[in-house]
């Protein structure tokens, strides 16, 4: 599984080498355990995350769980990668709380932890890469509001509500609305797990359910597909959809005008900033309590535009 500078975790729950052969191998191991494979989004991440090892000489592996249903599954990585001896660890973590106990063992060792994309419920993490999703789902919020002219019945379709990165973005969203648009309605939040086909059924219920209903917001890839995909299967007309994160699929639908348009973060940016806080970590220097890595509504007007097109992927 080596590949120059990096330890590659498969698609699936990828399988690292023991304490012994990780020792030999490199002086510095830093794993960093996601919250999945399955978006194109994780896969920006850990491209990020190989370009910051390979600048800083260290040695990751990036893995996650098949879905980002499966804490148990990613408690039981982060248990592994503890055990690997690592010098430092980069976690994303699907439930905010469930980690806490092997991250304060990780703490007692001095194993510095760097929090990224999703952080925990604890002031155990050094630091934490991430957008800032109360902010961008707000501005998704106003674009939403800004296309169905400032009053009708909207909903949410989001990833889950365990995760910091689901709780803000649906918090951000629904917030911004209930602040700023008295003539707007949030009929519903429902959860799709961040899986396409379960967020495409959902969308249908909550269609069904709400024939006069003006708009969907989707907090991930995974969700906002799901909307796209919904809205299409019933044929429904004239609903504005705002998605979060990029991918093909995502763009496609902005091109095509099925999406009125998505928030992106830097997925990129987010891996290389964990890995190189871990490192700064590891020489003794000051590290940010917060990264922030940025993010930018993008439609069909801007999304061949340099700057943002330079964070979107496929």
């Amino acid at each position: 599984m080596f590949t120059r500078r990096f330890l590659l975790g498969a698609l699936s729950a990828a399988t690292i080498a023991g304490p012994a052969s990780m020792a030999a191998a490199e002086d510095i191991y830093i794993p960093l355990v996601s919250k999945g494979f399955q978006h194109q989004f994780w896969q920006a991440v850990k491209s990020g995350a190989e370009q910051a090892a390979d600048e800083f000489d260290v040695t990751i592996t990036f893995e996650g769980p098949d879905n980002e249903t499966m804490v148990d599954r990613q408690i039981d990585m982060l248990a592994a990668a503890l055990a690997n001896n690592p010098k430092a660890i980069g976690f994303a973590a699907l439930d905010s709380q469930a980690a806490i106990p092997l991250l304060k063992q990780a703490n007692e060792k001095g194993i510095p932890i760097i929090a990224f994309d999703s952080g925990v419920d604890s002031d155990i993490p050094l630091s934490t890469a991430t957008t800032d999703n109360l902010a961008a789902a707000g501005l998704a919020a106003d674009k939403m509001a800004e296309k169905i002219g400032g009053k009708g019945k909207v909903a949410v379709v989001a990833h889950d509500q365990t995760s910091r990165t689901g709780i803000d973005r649906r918090d951000g969203f629904v917030n911004r609305i209930a602040e700023k648009y008295p003539d707007i309605e949030v009929v519903t939040v429902q959860y799709g797990q961040g899986d396409h086909l379960k967020s495409t059924e959902v969308t249908k219920a909550i269609l069904t359910a709400n024939p006069d209903l003006n708009g969907i917001f989707g907090t991930n890839e995974g969700s906002a597909i799901g909307v796209v995909n919904g809205v299409q299967e019933l044929g429904t007309e004239g609903l504005v959809i705002i998605g979060y994160d990029s991918g093909k699929a995502q763009k496609d639908a902005i091109k095509s005008g099925l999406m009125a348009g998505a928030i992106t973060q830097n997925p990129v940016g987010i891996g290389y900033e964990t890995v190189k806080a871990a490192v700064s970590a590891l020489k003794g220097e000051e590290v940010p309590a917060l990264i922030d890595t940025g993010f930018y509504y993008y439609d069909a007007s801007n999304i061949d535009d340099p700057k943002i097109a330079a964070v979107l992927y496929d």
